[in-house]
């Protein structure tokens, strides 16, 4: 593929990010950055998994330094490698995790249930950040819909609202709003039931073979592969089946940039920039100039495109 000099990112604009992000209250002003790890040096206390390996994939996994060094975590900080630096004390045992709301058996579940209560899976899924990088990662954990039907959704769950914990004394990015974007936290995500029941949704545990780091949204965090990253909501503590749509942290923030779905879709460009391709992380040296075409549902097309038959996907983005 012929490269052009947009495919590369300014010194300049590079070392203005920071200031950037600060006068528009988003780390997405520039989705074309240099791929750089920030991981190396940080202790590794993540411990090993048992879990079923995923038998069959053909996709190129991105270097495990990658994922744990290159990650947005905006209660860390919103630069790519503040959350492995500013999230390496981040305690996650005790945890609660609450399922509430329309549902006939409300539950909790402590640190221990996450990692034993579900028979735990490799799953190898394709990861697209709507800032238009990707990568491949191999997480393990298990299908949402199974924690959803020990809870019973009643007739009226029509959506699923998660939640992030709220801990500033924790999280340096909620105490401070130029550390943290400028964001409302706690942070909330949300899905259709329809959606969160498609055995693709998956709430994770770990990656490769080990439990989650805390940048990658240890102790538990949703993976939803279809849709962009900031669907992918981490540090769960709270999941509210409701019969209304909730009005999500991004939605909120800039409503006509980062609608409720947020499917992957490379037809509908976002207002800043285009989603018609991707730079792939870890591939293309310092400067991260390998590019791939971006896929219709991020490749999961023939999974969940029924999900939104009746849907104008350009006006419900």
């Amino acid at each position: 593929m012929k490269l052009s000099e947009n495919d590369i990112t300014p010194e300049q604009l590079f070392k203005q990010r920071r200031k950037l992000i600060a006068l528009f209250g988003s780390a997405t002003i520039f989705p074309f950055l240099p791929n750089i790890s920030y991981a190396d040096d940080l202790p590794d206390k993540r411990t090993t998994l048992t879990f079923t390996p995923q038998q069959q994939n053909s996709l190129t996994l991105t270097p495990e330094d990658k994922v744990i060094g290159y990650n947005n975590f905006y209660e860390f900080g919103v630069e790519k490698g503040s959350p492995a630096q500013y999230a390496k004390n981040f305690k996650t045992d005790p945890w609660r995790l609450e399922v509430t709301g329309e549902v006939e058996k409300p539950l909790v579940l402590d640190h221990n249930d996450l990692l034993t209560k579900f028979a735990l899976e490799e799953r190898i899924y394709r990861f697209r950040c709507v800032e238009a990088w990707s990568m491949v990662i191999p997480w393990i954990g298990f299908e949402l819909a199974s924690l959803l039907k020990m809870a019973a959704p009643t007739s009226r769950a029509k959506y699923v609202v998660f939640e992030t914990l709220y801990d500033p004394e924790q999280m340096p990015g909620q105490k401070n709003p130029f550390f943290g974007g400028g964001i409302d936290y706690p942070y909330i995500e949300g899905l259709t039931i329809e959606e969160a029941m498609n055995p693709l949704a998956l709430l994770s545990v770990g990656l490769y073979g080990k439990t989650l780091a805390p940048q990658n949204g240890a102790p538990i965090r949703l993976v939803v592969p279809w849709k962009y990253g900031f669907k992918s909501i981490k540090s769960i503590v709270k999941i509210t089946l409701t019969e209304q749509p909730p009005i999500t942290t991004w939605m909120k923030l800039a409503p006509h940039e980062y609608g409720f779905y947020a499917n992957v879709n490379p037809q509908v460009d976002h207002p800043r920039w285009s989603q018609a391709s991707e730079r792939v992380i870890g591939a293309g040296g310092l400067f991260n100039i390998t590019r791939q075409p971006t896929l219709m549902f991020n490749g999961y097309e023939e999974q969940v495109a029924h999900l939104y038959a009746h849907l104008d996907l350009r006006k419900n983005y």
